[in-house]
């Protein structure tokens, strides 16, 4: 692929955006519509891309990236009807818009319904997609631009709620445990500056220990001493039910997914 549209430049969208600009592609190769005027000199004037209020570049794109709020994913997909090319491979973050709405205005061509997070500008997102039909033979080419952002791996489609209350909100979890271990951190003395870096690099280097191949399970046994220290800070959470309250914040994510 050498150029990338996005329709809508929001957040997410500038996330990927600052993800791939440079590195994947030249920022003369990606394009971004976006209604607000400001907001596109806001990204003209960040990355060098390709920014307007119109949608000019569907003939010169190979990948679409449609990444838009749910409420305005119909009238999106209706604009852009009748208007891309079947070569194209049509893209979209959508929580909870299924393949098959979607399909219903473009019932013959390449779509791939994906759910990133926000660590794309990183380069550490977690990527689940589901292939259309169409777009069986682009699994490869999905997978590796979104391996280029972190990691990715093709889903079933009905697990894709599930995907979007796990990793597609699974940084707000991760922000909420790092800030309340650093008001730990202050509370036990440590200034506000360095128990928030104790605290992000502490879940960094755990999550890389886990993305090595052990069990998390396996892992806390390996740090947990009879009578030390960690035995007593995982006894109040149990207590308290930490682990209850990331299992239902998960559910409760997915049903929101569901309904929307």
């Amino acid at each position: 692929m050498n150029k990338v549209g996005f329709i809508g430049g929001g957040a997410l969208a500038e996330s990927i955006v600052r993800g791939i600009c440079g590195k994947v592609f030249a920022p003369s190769d990606i394009f971004i519509s976006e209604i607000r005027p400001a907001r596109c000199e806001e990204l003209i004037n960040r990355y060098g891309v390709n920014v307007s209020t119109e949608v000019t570049f569907l003939d010169k794109v190979e990948l679409l990236i449609v990444a838009v709020k749910p409420k305005d994913a119909e009238q999106t997909f209706s604009s852009l009807q009748g208007k891309i090319p079947a070569t194209t491979l049509i893209t979209y973050t959508v929580a909870g818009l299924k393949l098959a709405r979607v399909e219903k205005f473009f019932p013959a061509n390449k779509i791939v319904r994906i759910m990133p997070n926000v660590a794309v500008s990183v380069g550490e997102s977690m990527t689940a997609y589901t292939l259309n039909k169409f777009a069986a033979r682009d699994g490869e080419t999905i997978k590796n631009f979104w391996s280029t952002l972190g990691r990715a791996v093709e889903v079933d489609e009905k697990l894709m709620d599930a995907v979007t209350g796990l990793s597609g909100s699974g940084p707000a979890y991760a922000f909420l445990m790092i800030d309340a271990l650093s008001d730990g951190g202050v509370a036990a003395g440590l200034s506000r500056s360095m128990a928030i870096e104790l605290a992000a690099q502490t879940l960094l280097g755990a999550a890389k220990m886990v993305l090595q191949g052990e069990h998390p399970d396996v892992l806390r046994d390996k740090v947990t001493s009879p009578a030390g220290t960690t035995i007593e800070g995982v006894r109040v959470m149990e207590r308290c039910g930490v682990r209850s309250a990331l299992i239902e914040a998960v559910l409760a994510a997915t049903d929101k997914s569901k309904s929307l």
